[in-house]
């Protein structure tokens, strides 16, 4: 994580100090709304808690698209590029039940999946139209940090104790650090902008080696995110 942060703090540190022309350009705040897609479960990590857990319970993996909001500062970097730092948030919650058993009155052993992100980007975007443009095309990368929260809550079966039934909230936690890759258009005046933007993170979490409840050791944080964007320009 060191190592990301430090390649991308000098990349912008340069960035701006070969940026004197800038000064006279506007920045951005911006804020998004939009939709979260997680990568399918074809194409996830090996050893993805949510690929496991299908060999057990009821689900898929789909099902944790979700809303996400954020906001965003962009700040110019001579007349084709410019910087960002943004912060979002999705959070969603899947019930399941067990594939292969029910409790003794007949009844399904339900359980709640819930997963939390927390996005915050660091970006370059080439601009081929210029920042001066009033339609703007736009694309680029940099790094994500992203903080998550995974968590099982339920009944579930002690396979090793008569087949029991329990309850109880498994959650897993931590920080993960991975590369974001963003392409846009946006139309802008003098104090507002509005866009549509599409991101894409590969970023994968790893659970403490004291949580082994859950079913892998992974968990793939990343997909796909369709957003809208409103902008205040100054």
């Amino acid at each position: 994580m060191r190592t990301h942060l430090g390649w991308t703090t000098l990349v912008l540190s340069a960035a701006l100090a070969v940026a004197s022309p800038a000064s006279a350009q506007q920045q951005t705040v911006n804020f998004m709304i939009g939709g979260f897609v997680p990568r399918g479960a074809d194409s996830r990590v090996t050893g993805d808690v949510l690929v496991e857990d299908l060999t057990f319970l009821v689900f898929h993996v789909n099902e944790f698209k979700s809303v996400t909001a954020g906001g965003e500062w962009l700040f110019p970097i001579g007349r084709f590029v410019e910087g960002g730092a943004s912060v979002s948030v999705t959070s969603h919650s899947v019930p399941t039940v067990y594939t292969c058993c029910v409790d003794n009155s007949g009844n399904e052993i339900e359980q709640e999946l819930h997963l939390r992100r927390i996005p915050i980007d660091l970006t370059l975007r080439v601009l081929p139209l210029s920042a001066s443009s009033p339609v703007q095309v736009y694309f680029g990368g940099g790094l994500s940090v992203m903080p998550w929260r995974y968590s099982e809550s339920g009944d579930f079966i002690d396979f090793n104790n008569n087949s029991t039934v329990f309850h109880e909230t498994f959650v897993g936690s931590g920080t993960a650090t991975g590369g974001v890759a963003l392409a846009g258009v946006r139309v802008q005046g003098r104090t507002a902008a509005a866009g549509f933007e599409v991101k894409y993170h590969k970023v994968t979490g790893t659970f403490d080696s004291n949580d082994d409840e859950f079913a892998g050791p992974k968990i793939d944080l990343g997909g796909w995110t369709y957003q809208g964007t409103i902008g205040l320009r100054f």
